[in-house]
């Protein structure tokens, strides 16, 4: 009896095993393969901080362009979203692994600056500012920075932020920079302009009643408003912009060949199809 009993357990034993074995390679994140027209691309001599490698700093809040995953993420870099699979396809064209550092935005920013990374994509949009000490790549998408506020808000429109005692904003990004510019300049200056390290601490504040409104870009603005009932986003974008990635500045080469990788993709409808794994065609629209 006690030995047919042990063989029901080590039956068990190896079936539960077998189960195991199964949901984890159910759960692995398989990397998709990669068309031919990225592989056979001719991208020049170009060097990399790190040889062999394709690092990436980011802020990983922004939904749906950057996120932590909750498993393997995309292609078991623990990341996901639309920059992280962009990203992805970039390294395997050149021919390197990529490493993706999260950290906060302004820092994502000043890693690119001091060659603690090679590339920046974070939702980060062009502007004047930034061109002085960066290089941007072509655009690959188009931001909308859009205004979350209560439903029950005296803000309807846009033009109503000027009357706004404070509006919310992520740390180092272009809606900050907006908003906290002058009246003179279109901005409200920042007495009235609060900067977080990332939209869902900002987006809390709201709820907490600690500022009227949160200017902030669509993709991540429908996520909030969507976990958070109360909140509406606002009919009229506040401003629209390019989606750029970034390299230091005078990295000419490195450049080239992530633009010509870039070009490739939206050419071909990579990008497009990379977008549409996570923002719907109703949204896009």
């Amino acid at each position: 009896m006690k030995k047919m009993i042990a063989m029901l357990l080590a039956l068990v034993m190896v079936l539960s095993l077998g189960a195991m074995a199964f949901a984890a390679e159910e759960d692995a994140a398989e990397a998709p393969e990669v068309p031919d027209y990225l592989m056979d691309l001719d991208l020049g001599e170009f060097t990399t901080i790190e040889d062999g490698k394709l690092i990436m700093s980011t802020n990983a809040a922004f939904p749906p362009y950057e996120m932590v995953a909750d498993g393997e993420g995309f292609a078991g870099t623990g990341f996901e979203g639309i920059d992280v699979e962009i990203a992805w396809y970039l390294a395997q064209a050149t021919g390197l692994e990529l490493q993706i550092d999260d950290m906060e935005f302004p820092s994502a920013l000043i890693a690119v600056q001091d060659n603690k990374s090679d590339m920046m994509l974070a939702g980060l949009t062009y502007n004047e500012e930034r061109d002085e000490v960066m290089d941007f790549s072509t655009s690959y998408a188009t931001g909308v920075q859009v205004v979350i506020v209560p439903e029950d808000s005296e803000i309807e429109t846009v033009d109503d932020l000027a009357n706004a005692e404070m509006i919310g904003t992520q740390s180092g990004t272009t809606g900050y920079i907006y908003c906290s510019d002058t009246p003179e300049n279109g901005g409200y200056g920042e007495d009235h302009v609060t900067a977080y390290d990332n939209g869902a601490t900002a987006v809390q504040a709201l709820l907490n009643g600690q500022i009227d409104a949160v200017v902030i870009d669509d993709g991540p603005a429908k996520e909030y408003v969507a976990a958070n009932p109360g909140l509406k986003i606002l009919e009229t974008a506040y401003v629209t912009e390019d989606y750029c990635l970034a390299v230091d500045q005078d990295n000419t080469d490195l450049l080239n060949a992530l633009n010509t990788v870039i070009e490739k993709m939206i050419d071909e409808g990579l990008v497009a199809e990379i977008v549409s794994h996570y923002v719907s065609a109703d949204e896009a629209e």
